[in-house]
């Protein structure tokens, strides 16, 4: 996924550049700018397409994306998915929750986020048909009007409306208003005045830095040694230095990619700005996952001629003769079959692409060995269902105290056409608090334990306790134990409390030299080709959108070696300001005499 990815993992990056905007909007000179353009429409099968058989190795969101592209242009495309359609991206049911002819209580790997820095996901959602939908299952995102930074510690919360229009002050009731204004108040207290102007600066730096410099010096500076963080209050590394990348990239400070941490804050910023976006910072579905965009979309490649081979788990891509001549799989009564087809998209997740790639495939492209170097770490969801709906904020929230980097939003009130305690599960609950745990490695408070060292009781427990330490400090009692229906913890996540505990959906992390490991959609293999959030794109993070950004690459890889007279796949780029294109040229102009950029004062 992302987003495969994850996406997911980038929700708070929003709230954390709408507050960046705050106090980086006078270091940020944006000029106004068109939006970015569309993307492409359906386009006529191509007649050198007939006949072509495709074998898609995977069904998350580059799998479908591929199959959705190359269907499109006339193509017959298979699609092998070991579990489920969607990936990390789809929604579940929660097994034996189902009560008076009601529906399951939805679940799910972890919440979705779609923000508007996004252009190439949306465009496929949009060609993706919904009842009564003008723009397909587009129309199903919705806009969350604020987010919060829950404190611990019985300091008062981070809340604030997300900018955009339609959004303000005034959707907040006064108490919220003053306990928004009071949480902002405390942090800016706390944090020294020398301390913005620093962080502010940094921001300044990166926003100027031309490409190469980027590349080749921020890619290999950690984030925390970027904003000098070692140096700093335990306010600012918490907020400025922990907090951002934990969300906005999901690994550690000490070990992100400042080039990947300040793309994506960039982009954000200017997303709050109303630069380049397709919509507000922060969007999510309107129904879970698979009612609201998975299920639709499986409907919609269907008719577009798509099959699909869910249960079949790939085991080997085998090499001969210059070309990928056939992929084992065992089918879903475990018999190893060999599938053929005239080319392949692999479409897995990199932990497990790489797994299938044979000796003689490697050899044939030494670009698939640096796929080796790639890392992947837990990031995983839970749900809590209420019986009562908790008045916490009307979006997401990130506890930014938690021991385990809880993120997390409560979904209900979110998914207007359904009445949720009629429609899912016994009628009792009435909301689902969908948490990510984005920390496994570290201490709880409940139990003194990591998360892997947990029971799977023990890591519900634990992160009740985190979020209770986080949302119940100031006075009122916002979580109670007495609302408290049931949980669902991700099936992915097996051999908890033992030594040895695996996760099936791990998510690529960005640590220092990432970009340069990444490989492209197109290999050196002719009929071999590769889609997911770890193939290089120009979002440069392990996300839904670069998911569906590497697919449409890998079709334009796979049209220009089948000379395809079909039009090729639009493959939108992030937004880049044109305001900022001359001091972008000074700075190049500047690393090339080796010369620091004008605004680092170190």
């Amino acid at each position: 996924m992302a987003g495969t990815g994850s996406s997911r993992r980038t929700f708070m990056a929003g709230a954390a550049a709408g507050a960046g905007a705050l106090t980086a909007a006078g270091a940020t000179t944006a000029a106004a700018a068109t939006a970015a353009p569309a993307g492409a429409a359906a386009t006529a099968a191509s007649p050198r397409a007939a006949g072509r058989r495709v074998a898609v190795l995977g069904g998350g969101v580059a799998g479908l994306t591929a199959a959705h592209e190359l269907a499109e242009r006339g193509y017959a495309v298979t699609v092998y998915e070991r579990r489920a359609l969607g990936g990390k991206a789809r929604s579940m049911d929660v097994p034996g929750s189902a009560r008076g002819g009601r529906r399951p209580l939805p679940a799910e790997h972890g919440f979705r986020f779609i923000p508007g820095i996004y252009h190439n996901l949306p465009d496929t959602m949009r060609r993706i048909p919904f009842p009564g939908n003008p723009n397909g299952v587009w129309d199903n995102l919705v806009a969350p009007r604020e987010m919060m930074f829950a404190r611990a510690g019985g300091r008062e919360d981070l809340r604030a409306p997300i900018p955009w229009p339609g959004h303000s002050a005034a959707d907040l009731t006064p108490d919220e208003l003053r306990r928004a204004l009071g949480g902002i108040l405390q942090t800016l207290v706390r944090l020294p005045l020398h301390e913005t102007a620093y962080f502010l600066d940094r921001v300044l730096v990166f926003l100027t830095s031309c490409d190469e410099r980027r590349d080749e010096v921020w890619e290999h500076t950690p984030w925390w040694e970027f904003v000098r963080a070692a140096q700093m209050s335990a306010e600012y590394q918490r907020i400025l230095a922990v907090g951002i990348t934990r969300n906005i990239v999901a690994t550690k400070a000490e070990e992100a990619s400042t080039r990947t941490v300040g793309t994506l804050g960039e982009a954000f910023v200017f997303n709050a700005l109303g630069r380049g976006a397709d919509g507000p910072p922060d969007r999510i579905l309107n129904l879970p996952t698979n009612e609201a965009w998975i299920d639709p979309w499986e409907a919609h490649l269907r008719s577009l001629g798509v099959e699909f081979r869910i249960g079949w788990t790939v085991r080997e891509v085998q090499y001969g003769g210059g070309r990928v001549s056939g992929v084992v799989a065992s089918d879903p009564a475990g018999t190893r079959q060999t599938v053929t087809a005239d080319h392949y998209v692999s479409a897995l997740p990199v932990e497990h692409a790489r797994r299938t790639w044979s000796a003689a495939l490697r050899a044939a492209d030494p670009m698939l060995g640096r796929c080796d170097k790639l890392e992947t770490d837990w990031m995983t969801g839970i749900q809590f269902y209420l019986t009562e709906r908790a008045p916490l904020v009307h979006g997401h929230l990130n506890c930014i105290d938690s021991a385990w980097s809880l993120t997390a939003i409560q979904q209900a009130e979110h998914w207007p056409s359904r009445d949720f305690p009629a429609h899912y599960g016994d009628g009792a609950a009435v909301d689902c608090l969908s948490v990510d745990i984005s920390e496994w490695d570290k201490p709880g408070i409940l139990y003194g334990k990591t998360a892997k060292q947990c029971t799977r009781d023990e890591v519900a427990r634990e992160v009740w306790a985190q979020l209770k330490a986080s949302l119940n400090d100031t006075g009122r009692t916002l979580l109670s134990d007495s609302a408290l229906h049931s949980w669902f913890l991700d099936p992915g996540v097996d051999g908890l409390g033992t030594p040895h505990p695996t996760n099936e959906d791990e998510l690529l992390i960005h640590p220092t030299g990432t970009l340069h490991n990444r490989p492209s959609a197109g290999t050196r293999v002719p009929n071999f080709f590769l889609s997911g959030d770890y193939v290089a794109v120009d979002i440069d993070l392990a996300t839904m959108e670069g998911a569906n950004a590497s697919a449409r690459a890998a079709v334009n890889a796979l049209l220009d070696r089948d000379d395809s007279q079909a039009a090729r796949c639009t493959v939108t780029p992030r937004y880049r300001a044109p305001g900022m294109e001359a001091a972008l040229r000074h700075d190049r102009w500047r690393y090339r005499l080796g010369l620091r950029n004008v605004f680092d004062v170190g």
